[in-house]
This record gives C-alpha cells, structure tokens and sequence, in this order.
C-alpha cells in the first residue's frame, strides 16, 4: 500500500461505509471517513444486540433471490463479495462464525462490539482518518462538501472523491434519518420514494382482543399471501400481535409484496393457518366430539391444542358463538383472514425499500449526473428480508463502491 496524493471522502461510518473506507485505502488512496454519530457503526451495534446475524448460509441462488426485482444488479455486488468472502473478512479480525440451525451466520460469541472495535482499530492503523459528529449536508457553491457539527457551525471540505452510504431512514436516532435525499435531488439524483420495508402492519383489532393479547407471540403458525407477480405463497414462521397490528419475522418476510399490494389497493388480505401440523379433516372430527359442559374455549383448547391468542384470534373473526358452526371454525383456524391496512411508519422500520436508483449509477456505483460520487448501502434503491441478507449487500456494495472509487481517482490522475 502507497499513499495517493488523491483523498477520497467516505460519508457514513455503517458497513458500506467502513468496507468503501477500507477498500481504496487498499489501493492506497487517503481516506477520510466522515459519519453524524459521536462514534461510528451505532446501527451495526444495535442490529447485534440479540446475536449479530452477519450473514446466511443459503446456496447461492437462493441467496441472489432474496434480493427480489433488483436481484440481478445485486447479484453482481455478491459475486464479488458473497457470504463466504464476509465469513472470511471477519476471520480475518479474529472472529469465527457459526451457522445456526436456521441457516443464519453468527459470529461466536453472537456480539457486534468485538468485531467493530476490531475493525475500526484495523483501519486506523491502515491510516484512514476518522471525523465524528460531522453531518452531511450536501455541497456549497463551489463542489465542496459540507458538514454540520453538535454546535451547528458548517465545515466545507474538500474531496477528489467520495463515497456516499448514509444508510435509509429507519433509524433516525442513530444517523439514519434520510435527509440527504434533498440534497441528492437538488443535483438532478433520480431517488425513488424511501419506504418502510421489514415492517410491521397495522390491524383494526377490536379493543377487547388488543387489550388482552398485544405482546402476544403467534407460533407456530403459516401465512399466505400474494406475491407482486401473482403467484401465492405460503411460508411457516412466527409473529408477533401489537395493539394496533402485527409484526415479527413471518411479516417480514413477506413485507415488501404486502407493502405493495396495500399501496396499490389501500388494504391487504392474507391468511393464517393455525394449526399447521394438523388438517382441516383432523381439526372437524375432533370438534365434533361432544363438548359436555365444556365452554367453547375450553372444548377448542382440549380437542386441537389452540388457546390463548390462536383461540383469541378465531373468536376475533367468527365472533363468541363460534363453535356452532363446526365446518367453519376448521376452515378459519386452517385459513384464518387477516386484514392489514398499512405498514408501520418508515422510522419504525428495520430497513429502508427506496433510494437511490440503480439506474442513476454505474457499474462502479458513480452517479451518471456526479462524476466522483460514489454511492452504496442500504441508501440505494434494493432491499432484503432480514437473516444477513441486509448486511451481505451492504458490505459489496461497500466494496464496489470503494474500488470504484480509487480506479476512478487512478483514471483522473493518468488524465491529468
């Protein structure tokens, strides 16, 4: 590595951000990584709290399609940074991975902060300069870039290049509030509407059920949904009641398809199955059986073993009398509708579905209409269930985007 007279300036200190960093100083340009928060990777920290999820073990395939209609541009982010190349980088600071039962990727000793503070200690001494409390404005009238620090006072700085991942707009607490889309747009930026994606829903849950079951888990269950290209899918998992709806990571999981729909049709009908290790079948001769003087909870809780909120929720849609109709409750319980009005506001979000378009960047990530701007991260137009998907991309893109940086600073160099 030889230090370039050419600086490159990172914004944002999350993973796109600190691999973009990492990267051109590997082709060794001067970088300076400018981020908003008194520290940097706060949403990495928090996204490690319960067991940081870094990647999946899914095949390949499987894994690019999890990536949805921009599938095929991040597809050609993962063949340059995949799941096992981020399973090797992270050993690389000393942390083995595991994959758990579910497939997902799972440092050890399942904590964020190690790996960080690795990886921050690594780059400081590899010379890339860190700026804190430094949030990103935009540029003056003279191209240079401008920040604004804790006391409100304005610095301009001056790059050859940068790099852009300023994340979405689903954390705002920690920096990723999603004001720099004026700013992007104001220099002719095509960006397409930020929304919620990883949601959770609203539900017009009658006051009686929200009050007696929000908090509640529902497990384990299967939801059904259309997808955007028609086609149903069913898919088991668990979720979570709220007061007001539902969230967790079955909804997740179908969130982007249920996001559309609603906006499209200003609702969205899905359905639960209950009880799915039993059929409809099983479920009819086992209410037939004589309920005695047992209420219709009770003789519902002994003959199928559904109570609490599953119980809660087919008298929620088939009212107090609905054990009188036997046909019926087994069609509910294995087919239960569910209406969902709107997803959850974007700054309740795990992730952000919007951004940046793809189309507004070149194979490098430069912005068509800004020439040395660079973009990556979770600001771009893509998203990604939850399950080290999120986090996969965001790293490439980290990567493609830092790479591209330094060749173009080489290019303009040999130019000048």
């Amino acid at each position: 590595m030889s230090d370039s007279s050419a600086t490159l300036v990172v914004v944002g200190g999350g993973p796109a951000g600190l691999m973009a960093a990492e990267t051109a100083r590997a082709h060794g340009v001067a970088v300076h990584l400018y981020d908003a928060m008194g520290s940097v990777g706060r949403k990495f920290l928090i996204a490690g709290k319960g067991g940081l999820n870094l990647t999946h073990a899914e095949p390949f395939a499987g894994f690019v399609a999890r990536y949805g209609e921009r599938a095929p541009e991040v597809e050609r982010w993962l063949r340059e940074f995949d799941a096992d190349a981020l399973r090797a980088w992270a050993r690389g600071l000393g942390v083995d991975t595991f994959v758990g039962s579910s497939g997902r990727v799972f440092p050890v000793d399942l904590k964020a902060a190690p790996l960080l503070r690795g990886w921050v200690r690594r780059l400081r001494e590899q010379g890339v300069q860190f700026h804190v409390q430094r949030r990103f404005t935009g540029w003056d009238a003279q191209g240079r870039l401008a920040f604004v620090d804790r006391d409100g006072a304005t610095h301009h700085v001056n790059a050859d290049a940068c790099v852009l991942a300023l994340g979405g707009a689903s954390w705002p607490v920690l920096g990723s509030d999603g004001t720099w889309v004026d700013a992007l747009a104001a220099r002719g930026v095509e960006i397409a509407p930020l929304q919620p994606a990883n949601c959770g829903f609203d539900v017009n849950w009658s006051e009686h059920f929200a009050g007696r079951f929000a908090g509640e888990p529902l497990k384990p269950v299967a939801l059904q949904w259309t997808r955007r290209d028609g086609a149903r899918e069913t898919r088991q998992g668990e979720f979570v009641i709220t007061a007001g709806g539902v969230e967790g990571s079955l909804i997740y999981a179908a969130s982007a398809d249920l996001r559309e729909t609603q906006r499209r049709d200003g609702f969205v009908d899905v359905a639960l199955d209950l009880a799915p290790a039993q059929s409809r079948e099983h479920l009819v001769q086992a209410l037939r059986k004589p309920r005695g003087k047992r209420s219709g909870g009770d003789h519902l809780r002994r003959q199928t073993g559904l109570d609490g909120v599953k119980a809660g929720l087919i008298f929620e849609v088939l009212g107090k009398h609905a054990l009188d109709d036997i046909d019926r409750v087994a069609g509910t319980i294995k087919s239960l509708p569910l209406r969902l009005q709107r997803p959850r506001p974007v700054d309740e979000a795990i992730s952000t579905a919007g951004g940046v378009t793809l189309e507004a960047l070149d194979g490098h990530l430069m912005l068509h209409t800004l020439p040395g701007v660079f973009c990556a991260g979770e600001m771009l137009d893509w998203e990604a269930p939850t399950g080290g998907y999120l986090l996969t991309a965001s790293f490439a893109s980290g990567l493609i985007a830092g790479r591209g940086a330094a060749l173009w600073l080489r290019e303009n160099r040999r130019a000048q």
